[in-house]
């Protein structure tokens, strides 16, 4: 991995991504940040190397930059997020599976590696709910999560039949100071922190006892990294690797806020939409692939996710 395109750079994960990359590499590389025109790019992004339009459905625009560039490895990271994509199936279609197959066909003519992160989501209410395997039924009922299932099978099929060095894991809800949450399943986890840094009560869209898979955005930056940098002959499987760090329900999380911000509040107004989507995933996925094949491990916990990021949210808020 020397030259780098990351497609949906200003995103939830994009925009660390670009920053530790950037980083990780130094001198070695370049990273390119792919912005489009809705969200154009921060300051931060575009003073500390290139940044380029990139359009995930446009494979022409993809490949020039990939040519310009000499870019090896791709970092597919456009997406539309779980209870946005219900509200508009057809466009979240587009963006994860139209805009995939542009990024694969680039990356099978130009030799390309190629990340393209896969959900919780990717299971379905028929997926055994607790340590739910690498390998197992996968009939999800939301848009989001059907593109991924199919993102991943596609990827695979690229591996297969042309060679293309597809490699992707299964986010589990990613916590972030850093970008807002984009309308996604368990932005909860996120804005629940908003709440209690403004001593306001927090009204929680999902039911109090529901638990699923988290992972603080440190890790997760950690693991694209790392599953990319990976002898590729030590993968068995490719798309998509099962990893997470920690397990909670919204009651779980409140309790770990109290510890450090006593008078906090949580009540319940629960989202149908986000609990039938939050209902139809597991409770906490099996990663024993992922430690065996590159040796994933959190680093983590609840407890330390919490304090870290009521530090982060309280200096975001005082700047503001």
């Amino acid at each position: 991995m020397k030259n780098v395109l990351i497609i949906g750079s200003t995103g939830q994960i994009g925009s660390e991504l670009v920053v530790a990359l950037r980083e990780h590499l130094k001198e070695k590389g370049t990273v390119v940040a792919g912005y489009t025109k809705r969200r154009g790019v921060p300051a931060q992004i575009r003073e500390t190397g290139p940044a380029e339009l990139v359009d995930i459905l446009d494979k022409d625009n993809i490949e020039e930059v990939v040519k310009r560039y000499q870019i090896d490895t791709i970092y597919n990271l456009a997406a539309v997020l779980s209870a946005t994509a219900e509200a508009n199936p057809v466009n979240a279609w587009r963006v994860g599976i139209d805009g995939l197959i542009n990024v694969l066909e680039v990356a099978r003519i130009y030799g390309c590696a190629v990340f393209t992160p896969s959900s919780i989501g990717a299971f379905g209410p028929d997926s055994p709910k607790n340590n739910t395997p690498q390998d197992c039924v996968m009939r999800p009922t939301s848009i989001y999560g059907v593109s991924k299932v199919t993102g991943e099978l596609l990827s695979d099929y690229y591996f297969r039949r042309y060679g293309v060095d597809t490699r992707s894991v299964r986010f589990p809800g990613l916590i972030s100071y850093a970008t807002p949450p984009g309308g996604g399943t368990t932005d909860y986890a996120v804005d629940i922190f908003y709440s209690a840094v403004r001593n306001e009560p927090f009204a929680c869209p999902i039911p109090e006892n529901e638990k699923m898979d988290f992972m603080y955005m440190p890790d997760a930056i950690r693991a694209a990294i790392e599953i990319m940098e990976t002898d590729p002959t030590k993968l068995i499987h490719r798309n998509s690797f099962n990893i997470t760090a920690m397990s909670f329900s919204p009651a779980e999380i409140a309790e770990a806020i109290k510890k450090n911000v006593p008078g906090f509040k949580i009540h319940y107004e629960v989202d149908p939409l986000r609990k039938a989507i939050a209902e139809s995933w597991p409770n906490k996925m099996d990663e024993t692939c992922a430690e065996k094949e590159w040796g994933w491990k959190p680093k983590f916990t609840l407890d330390e996710m919490v304090k870290d990021m009521l530090k982060h949210v309280r200096a975001k808020e005082q700047q503001e």
